[in-house]
């Protein structure tokens, strides 16, 4: 028994290395997109000249309210409440999902006032930018919440289930502070 663990102990840290060298790589991109945004804006002397959807103040309190509904549930996980753990990610799911909702309803209300992605302003381009791109690293920390998910179905050894629970945290956290600097980056640039 000790030595399953062993293991799978050494069988999973190359995967959480894996994960944060993803981390450091994401970080890296956006802060060269960020950036290119202040080069151009500095630059060309266009800034946004719209304000930036209120929508977007209520992604920010759902993602992280996301990110408190994760760390609860990984919390139950190490107390070994599993029903209370599965509540809390099917919470953040859901939340992660709804901040996506969110930020489509924020590009219609763009749209809707005639901010297109493409324009004559490349800034607006850039925000438009900023928040798909988020999008996609959202769905990828939904992917990995569904398997963290299923994983507190399975009967699975609570190391892996530990394993995918501190995964999942790791990127969502990050996600959700990625996303409080890139909003507050928008913000003091509008």
């Amino acid at each position: 028994m000790v030595l399953n663990k062993e293991i799978d102990r050494y069988n999973l840290q190359p995967k959480k290395f894996i994960l944060w060298l993803f981390i450091v790589s994401s970080i890296i991109f956006f802060a060269g997109l960020t950036s290119g945004f202040i080069v151009y804006t500095g630059d060309v002397g266009k800034t946004l000249n719209v304000q930036l959807p209120n929508v977007f103040i209520y992604s920010t309190a759902v993602i992280i309210l996301s990110s408190l509904t994760l760390h609860w549930s990984f919390l139950q996980n190490k107390k070994l409440r599993f029903t209370q753990q599965r509540l809390g990610l099917w919470l953040t799911f859901v939340l992660g999902v709804v901040f996506i909702g969110l930020q489509i309803y924020g590009w219609s209300v763009w749209t809707n006032l005639g901010v297109f992605f493409i324009n004559s302003n490349a800034s607006i381009s850039f925000v438009y930018a900023f928040t798909f791109l988020h999008i996609i690293h959202i769905i990828a920390g939904l992917i990995i919440l569904i398997a963290a998910i299923i994983g507190s179905y399975g009967n699975l050894p609570n190391v892996k289930n530990t394993f995918r629970m501190e995964i999942s945290s790791i990127f969502w956290h990050f996600v959700d502070i990625l996303w409080i600097y890139l909003y507050l980056f928008l913000l003091l640039n509008q």
